[in-house]
């Protein structure tokens, strides 16, 4: 049999094959709608997209419509998805409050259960097929609420009813913010935040000097922070202090390392949470293991990456965002929870390479950083990283946003840049000085005068003097 006839051949047999073939509708079923339910609790990007077409009667399970209700409620209001403890915190007031009924309650606990454990590995075709699913539960919805009004013969209502279920589709761009008509919740988001109701949005830097000159009292979520200094200054080692004092404060933090291995990192995590120097580490183990676990009993997560210098792009960095966003397993075969993460440091976005590569250094290095910027606001965490200072700058007693290394557009990019400072004459007495570059949201040039334990990696241990 010749090529051309065995082609004609086998045409014919997958045309046989095909023949009566009709394609399935998909069904939106339990499996698909607990996936939609999962994303709601957990991916912000998701939510930014879907919420404003998702409601709560949509679900078929109860316990996964009152926790899409629970994670629809707390976007609309903070403008990002709960974590963890804090759904179970609402959980606890709803039922405490007689909203839940014994039975809804014992639905909810059960569905939390299932919906921690369940893997989105699809979730550009959930993104596509969630448009679909809510035009389809949005009609229905139209259609029984209808019934009313097709007996009282008012049929312009139906029309209007169905004309919007029919128009539901995903947000490209957003949920428009109405200035004045968000007035009053914005007098009261401030009034909760000056009664000390609900707590700042900053992630706390571990000194109150500190927070209070950051706008959101602390690092801000959907912000780039920049630290700066020269050569051996303390970057690494400041990173480090700040991601320690986020995860004690039961914030979940991923570290980045691009510059110093992930051993090393965690060496000087061991010295600065025990208070032993770097050298004692060994002979003192057991001490320092007592001291780690101490502390991770009420800590956030702390994760580390390393990777090496200019092999780790943006896009890596949302690739491995999003692993975290679903269980995973463990080194020992247990299963891993999702993780949200509150603060992401990467050490350092100099050392990191862009998505698409330039023969210009300077726009390699600013796509990056804002690209980085990107990340920080697509998934609601504070975003902190560190630069060089120029020569001029290390030459500098203050190192001032001019002595940027390379390329101002960090500068531009940053909500805020810090300079670290020290001389040898502050070195020799533990001091070094914080200051205020650049900033968007709050006053610059202002200097924090801090004492420090370098030779048990605290990078600030208290506030001399803020001047």
């Amino acid at each position: 049999m010749s090529t051309a006839v065995a082609e004609i051949h086998e045409e014919e047999v997958v045309d046989k094959e095909l023949e009566g073939f009709t394609e399935e509708k998909f069904d939106y079923d339990d499996e698909f709608q607990s996936k939609i339910a999962a994303l709601t609790l957990r991916d912000d990007e998701f939510l930014r997209r879907a919420a404003h077409i998702l409601k709560p009667e949509f679900f078929e399970n109860q316990g996964e419509a009152c926790l899409v209700d629970i994670a629809l409620q707390h976007f609309n209001k903070y403008g990002c998805s709960p974590d963890p403890a804090s759904v179970v915190q609402i959980i606890k007031d709803k039922a405490a409050s007689k909203v839940y009924k014994r039975e809804t309650l014992a639905a909810i606990v059960e569905a939390r259960k299932k919906l921690i454990g369940i893997y989105v590995t699809d979730k550009a075709f959930v993104e596509e097929k969630v448009v679909e699913f809510a035009r389809k539960q949005a009609v229905s919805n139209a259609i029984v609420n209808s019934v009313p009004d097709l007996e009282a013969g008012n049929y312009a209502k139906i029309e209007a009813r169905i004309k919007e279920a029919i128009a539901v589709g995903l947000n490209e761009e957003g949920v428009g913010y109405d200035f004045f008509a968000q007035a009053l919740n914005r007098k009261l988001a401030r009034i909760e935040k000056l009664t000390g109701k609900v707590p700042p949005t900053g992630i706390t830097t571990g000194c109150k000097e500190l927070d209070d000159l950051l706008y959101h009292r602390g690092w801000g979520r959907k912000e780039l922070s920049l630290l700066m200094g020269g050569a051996k200054a303390g970057k690494t080692q400041a990173l480090i202090h700040f991601g320690r004092i986020a995860s004690f404060a039961k914030y979940n933090v991923l570290y980045v390392t691009l510059e110093v291995g992930k051993d090393i990192i965690a060496d000087r995590l061991d010295a600065s949470i025990s208070k032993v120097i770097m050298k004692e580490l060994a002979s003192k183990a057991a001490s320092v293991a007592t001291a780690v676990e101490t502390v991770a009993k009420t800590a956030g997560k702390f994760i580390i990456h390393e990777f090496g210098s200019g092999t780790f792009s943006p896009s890596q960095l949302r690739a491995l965002i999003d692993r975290y966003k679903n269980p995973g397993r463990n080194p020992d075969g247990t299963i891993r929870p999702p993780i949200k993460f509150d603060m992401i440091i990467v050490d350092y976005a100099d050392l990191m390479r862009p998505d698409i590569r330039t023969n210009d250094p300077k726009e390699n290095s600013r796509v990056i950083y804002v690209d980085l910027r990107a990340i920080a606001f697509e998934e609601n965490v504070a975003l902190l990283t560190a630069t060089q200072t120029n020569r001029e700058g290390f030459k500098s007693t203050v190192a001032k946003a001019e002595h940027v290394a390379e390329d101002f557009n960090k500068i531009r990019t940053a909500d805020v840049a810090i300079s670290i400072n020290i001389t040898e004459e502050e070195r020799a007495k533990g001091q070094a000085r914080l200051y205020f570059a650049a900033s968007r949201n709050q006053e610059m040039g202002v200097t924090v005068v801090i004492k420090q334990n370098v030779s048990m990696m605290r990078f600030l241990e208290e506030v001399i003097s803020v001047e």
